[in-house]
């Protein structure tokens, strides 16, 4: 019977908070996969062998399928560099769930056609609690329009180090979205907006960002135009980036030895504190009449809800079937369970306007 669930990256930051949820529910299934042995056994003996460990290296080739035998769903907290690891999931007839934020990936997952293993895609915070928020008030709408996407993250919560390199590299991304429809080519941490968070922060001014919400979302929920912007609860440092990027210093960061000093400052450096916030700006007609909705979350540690929003995915698959195929989060669920789930964990404000 396959009733095991690997959790790869199992002892890191976010794969820890999905191992215990999961471990509480079904203890001695849950296994802690990575390359090291010994981290994963010290993690399996804090959860009192709830959870245990596995040496398991996706980028192994060969890979040995024999690890997979048993196996019911794996859920991914690594960055991987190709979908191999993934295709001996659905070989096996794996249910398989990623947490990756890179969006040039989830392209290439989307390629992958499994005949009887369900893969869900999109599932963190951004994207993920981005994609659902944006589900939420598009729902109640007849028609939408538009969805602008805000996201402030705390720099003073301790980020994994794959977390900072992706954030950094991503400073050069220049990219697509939709607006109205059609194809627009931008670049990250240009295009400043204003708009006010809660949580006491304010009026801030957020950058877009290469989030891979705004490019699932005008296919999954039919959206003509989305974008994405990023801030920090430090002021200074979002404004110190945007003026990197403003002069053209941010390409020094395409230079080895300079990213890899600023990825450690990143990495040692606590300047803020561990909020993070997520808000949706819809726009589209309701009777006929044009309404706004904003939506926020907001709460503590986003490694903590990350790790939240996988297990409740991986709750949800381990218990039922769902239709073969590859799948972003807001196509299989809805916001009122994820919600419901997440309980006090999260703030949630939400307001509809018309407009004349």
């Amino acid at each position: 019977m396959t009733e095991k669930i690997i959790v790869v990256g199992g002892y890191g930051q976010v794969g820890q908070v999905i191992c215990k949820e999961l471990g509480e529910l079904h203890p001695g299934k849950v296994f802690a996969a990575g390359r090291n042995f010994e981290k994963a056994e010290q993690f399996s003996l804090r959860t009192g062998r709830k959870v245990l460990p596995l040496t398991l290296d996706v980028h192994e080739r060969p890979f040995p399928i024999d690890l997979l035998e048993g196996v019911s769903l794996v859920i991914m907290c690594l960055d991987q560099q190709d979908t191999e690891f993934i295709q001996q999931c659905v070989k096996q007839k794996v249910n398989y769930i990623d947490i990756t934020a890179s969006y040039t990936f989830l392209s290439e997952v989307q390629k992958i056609k499994p005949a009887e293993s369900t893969i869900v895609l999109s599932v963190g915070l951004a994207p993920g609690l981005t994609n659902m928020l944006t589900k939420q008030g598009t729902q109640a709408m007849d028609q939408v329009n538009s969805a602008d996407i805000y996201i402030l993250l705390g720099l003073g919560e301790q980020h994994g180090r794959a977390a900072i390199e992706w954030t950094v590299d991503t400073l050069n991304a220049v990219y697509s979205v939709r607006h109205n429809g059609k194809k627009e080519q931008v670049e990250s941490f240009t295009d400043g907006k204003y708009s006010e968070f809660p949580a006491g922060l304010g009026r801030r001014k957020a950058y877009r960002f290469n989030f891979s919400d705004q490019h699932v979302l005008p296919t999954t929920l039919g959206i003509p135009s989305v974008s994405t912007r990023l801030c920090f609860d430090s002021a200074m440092m979002t404004s110190l980036l945007a003026g990197l990027k403003k002069t053209g210093l941010y390409r020094l960061l395409q230079q080895p030895f300079i990213r890899s000093r600023v990825v450690n400052l990143f990495e040692k450096s606590h300047w803020g504190s561990e909020i993070y916030v997520i808000m949706v700006d819809a726009v589209g007609l309701i009777d006929g009449k044009s309404v706004n909705y904003r939506g926020s979350i907001y709460g503590q540690k986003e490694f903590d809800i990350t790790g939240k929003v996988a297990a409740f995915v991986a709750k949800n698959m381990y218990a039922k079937e769902f239709q073969p195929g590859v799948f972003h989060m807001e196509a299989l669920f809805q916001p009122t369970e994820l919600f419901e789930d997440l309980g006090d964990l999260i703030t949630i404000d939400e307001r509809f306007e018309t407009t004349i």
